[in-house]
């Protein structure tokens, strides 16, 4: 009986990664990869066995309950599996469902946390989710509902809203519907952490007009405080972004 280690990508660069993660793909017999993890990780893993589970939406993607069954088999057939998971293992990762299928077989696992999507977008685009005095508060939401539907709140001073690239019309009406000003500011960015990242601004209200902009590409969107350019006093030097406005 082996054992399995749930390890957090991040958003797609392979040096985000931490230095456990990148000891563990290097010890891993088999590793079972999500579509949103880098390719340039399995150089860390070349002699590892490679297996692609990976879940995009409204693609053909691998069932839940499929990858359960074979995390459980490769465990009991090798010494260390690694299940590398896009961003963060315990951020919209069906973790939970992952765990419970190792509990009922009896088998042993760690959890190495990972840059999730809503961090790599606020260090991409030098906007911290948090403000001192005013944004003292950070959501992570998942757009859609798992029967397919368009859902938003405003419980935070700042909401990021992962799955929702293409739905961004419908989930500007939500955002409306839920008590958000028209004119919230909201910044779309699409391939956080990656070399074509892609942001966009917007307010609540034409968060609709960057979906063209977005379409096709993991996109997560914030509102609120955390969504703000920061005023500062000189040019803040970005990398790795190429900038679109609305419209």
């Amino acid at each position: 009986m082996g054992r399995v280690a749930f390890v957090g990508a991040g958003p797609g660069a392979a040096d985000l990664i931490t230095l456990r993660a990148a000891r563990l793909l290097a010890q891993a017999d088999v590793v079972l990869v999500d579509a949103l993890a880098g390719g340039e990780l399995r150089e860390l893993a070349p002699d590892a066995r490679w297996i692609d589970v990976g879940k995009r939406g409204f693609r053909a993607s691998t069932a839940q309950d499929v990858i359960c069954a074979l995390l459980v088999r490769m465990a009991r057939e090798h010494a260390l599996v690694v299940r590398l998971k896009g961003g963060d293992p315990s951020v919209f990762g069906r973790l939970d469902e992952e765990l419970g299928a190792l509990h009922r077989a009896g088998i042993d696992f760690e959890i190495v946390p990972g840059v999730s999507a809503a961090l790599a977008a606020a260090a991409d685009t030098a906007r911290p989710l948090t403000r001192r005095g005013r944004g003292r508060s950070v959501a992570l939401c998942t757009a859609m509902t798992r029967e397919g539907h368009v859902r938003a709140a405003r419980n935070a001073d700042t909401e990021v809203y992962y799955m929702a690239g293409c739905r961004l019309g419908a989930l500007s009406r939500e955002l409306l519907a839920a008590g958000w000003p028209a004119s919230t500011p909201v910044s779309a960015v699409s391939r956080a952490g990656c070399a074509d990242m892609v942001q966009s601004d917007h307010s609540v209200a034409d968060l609709g007009r960057a979906a063209l902009l977005h379409a096709g590409r993991p996109c997560v969107v914030v509102v609120g405080v955390g969504a703000e350019p920061l005023q500062a006093s000189r040019p803040v030097a970005i990398r790795r972004q190429r900038t679109a406005t609305a419209g």
